[in-house]
């Protein structure tokens, strides 16, 4: 089952967006979904930026059960892995910790992220119902899914100036190699156990490591591995 919930995770760390379903006070008892942009925490658990005027977050007030589903666009949505993940919503204190990660990944929301009616919530996973692909269905509970607590929500943002000051050139050779495409220019935006972000083209590319990582010594090694790949 620990297998599953890696797979699981390593499937929502590839998106960055999702349905958020709340139970409405408006019309109570039942469902309400809203189209949410997510961040995963180094452990898995979903962070989302909403306003205290949103109707979901009056709904989450009310009442913290919540569930996210994740899926990639797909011509044919009903053979595309997705994943559901049904849990509680917590207000977090305040925006900094979390606040220059959910930036690199949504710039645009700079503007909301300054106003003081916007709060970070995340989402504490109870269950997760993941479907993998035909007959790839399961029911994974959260500490199957959850990641192991590691060092690297302290040193992320070293680690990216460094790859991105002095390693540019490897980041454009991950997208040759991984991606098949050659862009101009990448900027690693996160980096977590499970691989990183580069964002190159307008767009965000997911690159998972071999195996888990929990430091910055374990991310040089999975990455000069990754670039002697590249280069071999």
């Amino acid at each position: 089952m620990n297998e599953l919930g890696k797979e699981a995770r390593r499937f929502v760390r590839g998106q960055q967006n999702g349905v958020l379903s709340t139970i409405s006070q408006r019309l109570p008892g039942y469902p309400f979904g809203s189209v949410t942009p997510f961040i995963l925490d180094q452990q898995g658990r979903p962070v989302i930026l909403i306003s205290d005027l949103a109707e979901h977050t009056k709904n989450i007030a009310a009442d913290a059960r919540v569930s996210l589903i994740v899926q990639p666009f797909s011509q044919d949505m009903q053979e595309a892995g997705r994943a559901t993940l049904i849990g509680r919503a917590e207000r977090l204190p305040d925006k900094d910790a979390l606040g220059p990660r959910y930036l690199r990944y949504f710039p645009k929301a700079e503007a909301y992220f300054a106003m003081h009616d916007f709060a970070f919530y995340r989402i504490e996973p109870e269950r997760i119902r993941y479907i993998g692909g035909f007959g790839n269905i399961h029911w994974i509970e959260a500490a199957a899914y959850l990641a192991a607590d590691n060092a690297l929500a302290a040193q992320e943002t070293a680690i990216l100036d460094h790859m991105n000051t002095d390693h540019a050139d490897a980041l454009l050779d991950f997208c040759r190699y991984f991606h098949g495409i050659a862009p101009e220019q990448a900027t690693m935006i996160g980096i977590d156990g499970d691989g990183f972000d580069i964002r190159t083209d307008g767009r965000v590319l997911r690159f998972d490591f071999a195996e888990p990582i929990v430091d910055a010594a374990d991310a040089r090694k999975a990455l000069v591995d990754m670039v002697q790949q590249c280069r071999s």
